[in-house]
């Protein structure tokens, strides 16, 4: 595995991969990498002739008053997972790297960034955006991975692309859960162990959701009422930010229930902030 901080060097390497008709897999995170990471990279290791891994702890996406200093990091336990793997590339700039010195420039997909989580961490996609147009013009990927569990990220990024003429395929992965349901997530290590059993409510949530809607409930004002009873029902659940029925392209609320929908939560257990998703299909 080829290791590069620099991004005019990884620039360099991916262009070489792909002038001679090798395609490339990317996989961008965050680090404090967990199964669900790992499952996008066998995931672009099984489509792909190159395999490269980025690790950058976005300062932009996090609010003044949001978990950067203390988001989890682990270099060498991530890097060895990756090793192991056996991606061909890992990408590990640093902040001074990527916003050097008269950084001044932005990218916010409008309308979709402000919904759901966007309301409560406003400039969290314009982060997010920013970051991944910056490395999907870096690695010039043929694929990039990202998983289920991030659903509103998914559609902001598949909208970037597509507006911005990226000529990069976005493959959604599906959400890896831990063995009674909770989304796997880096932020689950700030949980306790009383308020890591607590947030088997977001997936007994949804899935009591998915069962009403199979069932024949498609009021969306009856299963968000549901919902909302549920997360109610869990004392350490400190505020829900949202939980409903979307629309799974423009993330509005629906008015009725037809078609794919999605189940979509955000709460706060204590100081952690976490969330998840469902696709429903009537």
């Amino acid at each position: 595995m080829e290791l590069i901080r620099i991004p005019r060097i990884i620039q360099d390497t991916c262009k070489k991969h792909l002038q001679k008709g090798r395609s490339i897999g990317f996989v961008p995170t965050m680090g404090a990498l967990h199964e669900g990471h790992l499952s996008l990279i066998k995931r672009s290791k099984m489509e792909n002739d190159v395999t490269a891994v980025s690790i950058f702890v976005n300062p932009t996406q996090f609010g003044p008053a949001e978990d950067l200093d203390r988001y989890p990091r682990d270099i060498e336990g991530d890097s060895k997972k990756i090793r192991e793997l056996e991606a061909d590339v890992l990408f590990l700039p640093d902040d001074r790297m990527m916003y050097p010195t008269g950084f001044s420039t932005f990218v916010d997909v409008e309308k979709i960034s402000g919904k759901l989580c966007g309301e409560f961490r406003p400039d969290h996609f314009k982060g997010v955006s920013t970051v991944v147009s910056k490395l999907l013009n870096i690695v010039r990927p043929t694929r990039a991975y990202f998983g289920q569990k991030d659903f509103q990220q998914s559609v902001v990024i598949k909208r970037l692309v597509k507006d911005l003429n990226f000529d990069t395929e976005v493959v959604v992965c599906p959400t890896i859960r831990e063995h009674d349901g909770l989304a796997m997530s880096s932020r689950n290590a700030y949980l306790n162990p009383e308020q890591r059993h607590a947030a088997t409510a977001l997936f007994r949530c949804l899935t009591e959701a998915s069962q009403a809607i199979l069932s024949g409930k498609h009021s969306p004002a009856k299963v968000r009422e549901m919902m909302h009873a549920v997360l109610s029902g869990e004392p350490l659940i400190t505020a829900i930010e949202y939980a409903g029925v979307y629309d799974p392209e423009t993330l509005d609320a629906v008015a009725e229930i037809k078609g794919e929908v999605l189940l979509a939560v955000a709460v706060r257990l204590g100081n952690t902030r976490l969330i998840d998703n469902m696709l429903v299909n009537t």
